[in-house]
Parts: structure tokens; sequence; C-alpha cells
């Protein structure tokens, strides 16, 4: 078993501080993108709003989450001990499965066979969209 990403919020109010974080970051990212493909002002006014700007911030949160990858009998393990809820998207008849705990007592995972990097992504944006989405929220 390993562990890629570094992070894990312990509480709502870290995952909401530590959402709040990457934001500069998001509009450094969304900015630096748009000046490589050349946007002109007029451009950048028009194709970059705080709909794009949030959906980066989305996307940076979620990349940095932490996401353990093991065999079938490791998430198990690691299931048997865990107090929450698990949600497990994937066939039942593959290997190995990755997984991230939230901080409100609810966890997700995903099976796979071979493609590590693409479960990893996949498990990231069903974590952000089940576990964080709610917390960070503010509508």
């Amino acid at each position: 078993m390993h562990t890629v990403g570094t992070l894990s919020p312990s509480s709502a109010e870290a995952a909401r501080e530590r959402y709040e974080e990457v934001g500069p970051a998001a509009q450094t990212v969304v900015r630096e993108v748009a000046k490589a493909m050349a946007f002109d002002r007029e451009e950048y006014d028009e194709r970059v709003t705080g709909e794009v700007v949030e959906t980066a911030r989305d996307a940076l949160f979620a990349g940095l989450l932490e996401v353990r990858v093991g065999s079938r009998d490791e998430f198990e393990e690691w299931r048997e001990s865990y107090d929450g809820e698990v949600t497990t998207v994937g066939s039942e008849n593959v290997d190995r499965v990755v997984w991230h705990a939230g901080p409100e007592g609810e966890a997700v995972a995903a099976t796979f066979q071979n493609e590590e990097d693409a479960a990893i992504a996949t498990l990231r944006r069903q974590a952000f969209g089940r576990l964080y989405r709610p917390l960070v929220d503010r509508s």
C-alpha cells in the first residue's frame, strides 16, 4: 500500500480553510494559462469568469487530496478499522482499490485493475464532489 497526495483535512473547518488557501493559486494558474493562450485583455475579460477560476480551485483542491492505493485485502483491512460510511464504486472482480476518507466520517473508494493514475484522478473528483463540495459550497 502507498499514499499519493498531501491534503487530508481533519475537520470541515480545515477543509474550508485549505479550499480558500488554494484560491490565489487557482487565479494564478488561470491567468498564466490565458497568457500562454495569448488572450488579449478583451478576450481575457470575456472568457475568464469567476466560474472558470472556481473550476480551477476545485481541480487544484481535488488534485492535492491524499489517496491510499492498495490491494483489495489492504483496503478491506482499513475498512474494518474505519468508523464511518464508505461508498465504493467499480467492479468487485478486480484486485486493487484507491480510497480517501473525508473529515466528516465518510469515505469514497474505487476499484481498478491496471490504470492507477486514472483511478486516482477519478477518485479525487468523486471525493471532491461527494465529501468536500457540500463543505465548501457557498450557495
